[in-house]
């Protein structure tokens, strides 16, 4: 039985490339072209946002669009809203995306983690997330970063 031993003249396995995550700060032509991509890929029913409504969610103090970027790219965001009840402060993670082209790669933990700093550091007594059945990725990921799944009735009204 041979040892398997590496190639000296191998190339080596390149390193994924790291993924930036930062709150979006302004709204310009890259970040609405960006949702205009990957907006579709999170929702068939919904209509990516126009510039004025991102920034609408960039410059409210209760929302935090974080982005993701690899090499520079935008390829994720993730919307952490925050509201008050009189039991205290919570966080609410709303329309992850993460780019198809970079599925995999720790994109999604990265903007999930970022989201959960913030808001430990604004002081919420939790965050809560919901996410379909079927994105079992998703789902996996979620509980990996220490989510637990509750048992609950989740009701919308629609208008």
């Amino acid at each position: 039985m041979s040892e398997h031993r590496p190639d000296p003249e191998a190339e080596p396995e390149a390193e994924p490339d790291p993924v930036d995550v930062v709150p979006a700060v302004t709204v310009d032509d890259e970040l609405v072209a960006a949702f205009e991509r990957l907006i579709p890929q999170l929702s068939t029913s919904s209509m990516p946002p126009t510039g004025a409504e991102l920034t609408d969610i960039v410059e409210n103090p209760a929302t935090v669009l974080f982005l993701a970027r690899v090499d520079g790219a935008i390829v994720g965001s993730l919307t952490l809203a925050f509201y008050r009840i009189p039991t205290g402060l919570k966080a609410w993670i709303e329309d992850v995306v993460v780019d198809d082209a970079v599925r995999g790669r720790g994109v999604g933990a990265a903007l999930n983690q970022a989201a959960l700093a913030e808001a430990r550091r604004r002081g919420s007594k939790d965050v809560s997330l919901t996410s379909r059945p079927s994105r079992q990725a998703a789902n996996r990921l979620y509980l990996r970063l220490g989510f637990v799944a509750r048992e609950t009735n989740m009701y919308r009204y629609t208008f």
